[in-house]
């Protein structure tokens, strides 16, 4: 792939991670255009051009791509009327990783099959429901604990921990409710009883190997990350048994760019959980952990230049910070004080509304361990209010 700058890049999905991937583009000079289905989105806030459309409507993305004439066209969320990205493809533009490999990823349902059934790689047990008597009914077969979510969701939405049958029509409705695109599907698995979950963040080269960023820890609450932290303690035999999965599953989906490719550890086992074809929300955690962050690391991936090295930092930690309430116009306290103790970064995000749960910002933190980083990012969370 040619190596020219600037390339015309496409966001399609302009949230705090295309803010991010918006900003790393433009140090080289690319130019940048955010597309969403809202105004004022983050990406927006810093791209060269933006447009508000439905992304699940095939005209609207047709009417985007003639008038920019993007170089490569870069998917940052789940909701896309994929079919038109096979079209685009068909006809030069480059999509990240490819359109094939996006369309594949957009459902939880594919990219399981494709681990499971084509790949033969280890997965929770799992099954679907498109009514809520089929999900009674997966449910008593796969049995209880399990968890239930969306086939197609943002940043895990939807998500919830069913424990017996006198919850499942809750989970049905919550899933249903934050699903994305017109997807009335949801997947039901069984529930892992994990040591840790990860994201291994794996960077897939045009012409050069497959890399690894350091395994990351994190936790969930309501299926969303709500901490994260690098580099994760588990053994090297486990920290290569992933590296070999990611590589196969990421290999079949071809492409180029940046995977979070989402683990189970238990004691015994590496078990593949999921996988999003772009920077991960767990990864923002590398804005102050690494020396290239995953935004960094996705473009040079894009635009085939070389990533050398890439150094881990020591020990560091993400933990967001949440709306509880939903409003129209939103300041933030407490910022001086979250930011007056040493090795704490802040981002906001610049969203132009919230509502309970949603994620505003994020707190960044290094410590002489991963247990003081994580302390120190959340605190600095805490100290944040919105107004």
């Amino acid at each position: 792939m040619s190596i020219k700058l600037p390339q015309k890049l496409m966001l399609l999905g302009s949230g705090e991670l295309g803010k991010e991937f918006a900003i790393a583009a433009q140090r080289l000079g690319n130019y940048v255009i955010a597309i969403d289905r809202y105004a004022n989105a983050p990406a927006m806030q810093v791209a060269d051009a933006y447009e508000v459309i439905s992304m699940l409507s095939a005209d609207a993305l047709e009417a985007v791509v003639t008038k920019h004439q993007p170089d490569i066209i870069i998917p940052e969320i789940e909701a896309i009327r994929t079919e038109k990205l096979i079209e685009f493809e068909q006809r030069g533009i480059t999509v990240i990783p490819t359109a094939a490999a996006t369309n594949y990823t957009m459902n939880r349902d594919r990219i399981r099959e494709l681990a499971h059934q084509e790949l033969n790689i280890r997965t929770a047990k799992y099954g679907y429901a498109t009514t809520l008597e089929e999900l009674i009914a997966i449910s008593d077969k796969i049995g209880f604990a399990n968890v239930v979510k969306p086939v197609m969701s943002s940043s895990g939405k939807g998500q919830s921990v069913v424990q017996d049958k006198s919850e499942v029509e809750k989970a049905w409705n919550y899933a249903i409710a934050n699903s994305r695109g017109d997807s009335q599907k949801v997947i039901v698995e069984e529930f892992i009883n994990f040591e840790i979950e990860i994201t291994l963040l794996t960077i897939k080269q045009w012409n050069a190997p497959t890399i690894f960023c350091s395994p990351i820890g994190h936790r969930q609450e309501r299926g969303d990350y709500q901490e994260s932290w690098q580099p994760a303690e588990i053994s090297d035999e486990k920290i290569l048994k992933a590296q070999e999965i990611a590589i196969k599953v990421t290999d079949a989906l071809g492409g180029a760019g940046i995977f979070g490719v989402e683990f189970f550890i238990t004691k015994d086992e590496v078990i593949f959980s999921e996988l999003s074809p772009r920077p991960h929300d767990t990864g923002m955690v590398t804005l102050i952990s690494q020396n290239l962050n995953e935004f960094e690391l996705h473009l040079r991936a894009i635009l085939g230049l070389p990533i050398p090295h890439i150094e881990q930092l020591g020990a560091s930690a993400s933990a967001v910070i949440l709306a509880f309430e939903k409003s129209d116009s939103i300041t933030f306290s407490g910022v001086a004080d979250a930011l007056s103790e040493k090795d704490v970064d802040i981002k906001l995000f610049g969203k132009p509304n919230a509502h309970p749960y949603r994620r505003m910002g994020v707190a960044l933190a290094k410590g002489i361990n991963v247990q003081e980083a994580r302390e120190k990012a959340t605190k600095a969370a805490s100290k944040i209010k919105i107004i």
